[in-house]
């Protein structure tokens, strides 16, 4: 389904839990992987980035052609509560990213070389971007032409609420942004299960030519019927 605006595109990074470093887990490249190849047969033009291609730098040049239909990005998201009304047991310890007054600092997503700033402060070298690409820096940028972006991450969906702005976080980052429909999560979804998700709501959309809200929906009906515990799936939501 590829549009006039120029190519579409797949981003897919490497994901996994949250700790002091950040780790890779192994379906995501398998979900990367057969993503690019349903994109590929329905004639989508992807481009596919992963270790240290998948950076901060990567997506913002992305963001910049504003030719970019699909962002998908397979990685790992953060949200800290609060650091008012939240308890650390080290206050001192604490990532400049967790107890950073403004919630769109506290809430992103980590690209490549992003474990080094999220433990030293700084980027990897002089020069480059720290790897940790936070709400606020998304808000700022112009993902106008972007019709669909896929958080295949953790805790994506989460951020402050204040009074009736609604929620402070990657949410109303990429909203701001200009992008249609936004595929998040509110906890922390197995990464098996995150993979199967993800790779059947494609093939609904787009070997199925349904459109985003109908694949999206039968995804989760799908899933119900595979997976018993609903934890496995159910943390993902559609936002238009």
């Amino acid at each position: 389904m590829p549009t006039s605006r120029g190519d579409d595109n797949v981003v897919a990074v490497n994901r996994g839990s949250r700790g002091n470093t950040w780790s890779y887990l192994t379906w995501t490249a398998r979900e990367a992987k057969t993503i690019a190849e349903i994109m590929t047969e329905q004639g989508v033009t992807t481009k596919t980035f992963s270790g240290d291609l998948a950076s901060e730098e990567s997506f913002k040049e992305l963001a910049g052609q504003r030719v970019t239909r699909i962002l998908h990005m397979a990685t790992h998201g953060f949200f800290f509560p609060d650091p008012a009304i939240s308890f650390s047991e080290h206050p001192n310890e604490q990532p400049a990213f967790e107890s950073a007054d403004d919630p769109m600092i506290r809430s992103g997503l980590v690209l490549a070389n992003g474990n080094y700033a999220w433990q030293y402060g700084q980027p990897l070298a002089p020069g480059m971007e720290d790897g940790i690409l936070t709400a606020l820096e998304i808000s700022q940028l112009d993902l106008s032409g972007t019709e669909l972006v896929v958080l295949s991450a953790c805790e994506t969906g989460l951020g402050d609420i204040q009074g009736n702005e609604g929620v402070y976080g990657l949410q109303r980052a990429f909203k701001i942004a200009g992008v249609k429909y936004l595929i998040m999560s509110l906890w922390q979804v197995p990464d098996r299960e995150t993979m199967q998700f993800m790779t059947t709501f494609y093939r609904n959309w787009l070997e199925e030519k349904m459109n985003i809200p109908d694949a999206f929906r039968k995804t989760q009906l799908e899933m119900r019927d595979r997976f018993f515990n609903p934890y496995s799936w159910a943390g993902f939501v559609l936002v238009e």
